[in-house]
């Protein structure tokens, strides 16, 4: 069975000063404090989440 590709998704800037949109994709991502991180799969759902808040963060594929 393949596994699917999961990328590593850490917020590298602050939320404060960002439109409200990219504040929820943010907390939706699930990443709170700059410098936490977590692990999604790279579905195009996430993809496109990360893709709108580009500027704040930092991916990595696993």
């Amino acid at each position: 069975m393949a596994s699917a590709k999961k990328i590593k998704v850490t917020l590298v800037k602050s939320v404060i000063g960002s439109i409200p949109v990219q504040r929820r994709t943010v907390k939706a991502l699930g990443l709170k404090k700059i410098g936490s991180s977590i692990e999604h799969d790279a579905s195009p759902t996430i993809k496109g989440m990360v893709r709108a808040v580009a500027h704040l963060v930092k991916v990595e594929e696993i």
